[in-house]
């Protein structure tokens, strides 16, 4: 069968991966999805339903067993000049999400590994597009605005999931103007607008947990910041973003953050959440230094359900520009939508799956 793409990707089957693929799922367009030996089960399964879903020919799809770690991906010879001859798109979302993944494992996946995608990459034949999907969190410690064209680690990072993600995001730099790239930022990636469905429970959730606890009560006292905004973007807002923007010229060559360009402080998220379960607001707030020492403190944890590797996240004071992104986006008709309008579906989803 003769293919219109053949597009290579690495992360299946995770959540956004999977969400990618049955997105780009058509008759005429062939995948190789990069797999770890313990997830081919796994991907098999959800190949099956997305071939279903899409009415995509089984075909189409095809596993590749290896690892980002290794040299040539930990794909044999002969597979990976076919690969190489046939792939016209590469999606590289492979890396571990963990504030608390240990050092050498975040620089073996996240640093090394894209530095091996990257050497795939250039030897990709007819190669169209190389989409790498980075976080807006590569800016690490530094305050106030962060622009699309800013990639500096002069303040430092708060744990090696940040750090390794700026590093990779530098290699990938290194490419522009000799391959065409496009590097995709998200901020806080939350469940589908539409249905509220996630594949796991942290960010926000650690905040939409503690409140369901109790609603009535702990809606009295809101432990946000109104100083401080939380950029949350839900997970459908991000695959079509990437989506549009892998096929549009004009993306070419660009850092694009995936971001809302008006999200909300972390009080009025507390409040918006808490409006949804009781129909009231918050009453009152403890001072901010209070509020952030007790999130720090040995208790906390066990109260709140915050780990303490997150609670940078609630006080840290940053924004990122989506200049470049709201004007690429724009002509798509893709907008990010506020908190607020999906708030309901994000509990609703919560409420049905207690536990994932």
């Amino acid at each position: 069968m003769i293919f219109r793409e053949s597009i290579f990707i690495t992360g299946f089957p995770g959540f956004i991966a999977g969400r990618l693929v049955e997105r780009l799922a058509k008759s005429d367009t062939q995948f190789f999805l990069l797999v770890q030996s313990e997830f081919v089960e796994k991907a098999m399964s959800e190949i099956e339903e997305i071939a279903d879903f899409t009415s995509t020919p089984l075909e189409n799809f095809v596993i590749v067993e290896g690892d980002i770690t290794k040299t040539d991906l930990g794909i044999s010879e002969d597979d990976l000049e076919t690969i190489r001859y046939e792939t016209t798109d590469v999606f590289h979302l492979a890396a571990v999400y963990d504030l608390a993944v240990p050092k050498d494992i975040a620089f073996s996946v996240n640093l090394d590994g894209t530095k091996n995608v990257n050497e795939f990459v250039k030897t990709v034949r007819r190669l169209r597009r190389y989409n790498y999907i980075s976080t807006c969190y590569v800016a690490g410690k530094r305050e106030g605005e962060i622009l699309e064209t800013d990639l500096s680690d002069d303040a430092g990072f708060r744990n090696y999931y940040e750090e390794t993600k700026y590093l990779a995001e530098a290699e990938v730099e290194k490419l522009k103007g000799k391959y065409p790239v496009t590097i995709f930022r998200p901020s806080v990636v939350v469940g589908d607008s539409k249905t509220g469905e996630t594949a796991k429970y942290d960010g926000i959730y650690y905040l939409i947990k503690y409140l369901r606890k109790a609603p009535m009560l702990l809606r009295i006292l809101n432990v946000g910041n109104s100083q401080v905004r939380l950029n949350l973007v839900p997970v459908d807002f991000v695959v079509e973003a990437i989506v549009a923007l892998a096929h549009d010229k004009k993306a070419n060559g660009k850092t694009i953050a995936l971001a809302d360009p008006e999200p909300l402080s972390t009080a009025q998220l507390f409040d918006a959440i808490a409006v949804d379960l009781t129909g009231r607001k918050s009453e009152f707030g403890p001072p901010v230094k209070l509020a952030e020492w007790f999130l720090n403190t040995r208790i906390s944890p066990s109260l709140t359900g915050l780990p303490h590797n997150g609670v940078p996240y609630f006080f840290l004071s940053q924004t990122y520009d989506t200049t470049v992104a709201d004007k690429l986006l724009k002509p798509h008709g893709i907008a990010c939508p506020n908190f607020t309008t999906y708030v309901t579906n994000l509990l609703d989803f919560v409420e049905e799956n207690p536990k994932l």
